[in-house]
């Protein structure tokens, strides 16, 4: 698995030929650390409910709280790159 530093070295070319900045590229790998964060967290809560409604014998319940995670770990990576896009773009 790669660092946010080396995933941003990797696109240090933003397609331009216009190769990215230091502070961008220190931008970028802070934005992929913040939002890798909010994801972990997201998913320790979400996968909690998860657990407790199968325990619970709640399968819906449990299904709706997996729906709910991958919308919001699908939205929050959405959101990232966007910021990212907005750094490279800068």
């Amino acid at each position: 698995m790669k660092s946010a530093y080396e995933l941003a070295m990797e696109k240090s070319d933003d397609g331009d030929g216009k190769p990215l900045t230091d502070e961008q590229k220190e931008q970028i790998a802070e934005i992929d650390s913040k939002y890798k964060a909010k994801i972990v967290e997201r998913k320790i809560v979400l996968e909690k409910s998860v657990q407790d409604a199968l325990a619970q014998g709640k399968h819906e319940e449990a299904e709706e709280a997996r729906k709910i995670l991958t919308q919001e770990v699908s939205s929050l990576e959405l959101k990232a790159e966007a910021e990212k896009d907005k750094v490279r773009n800068s």
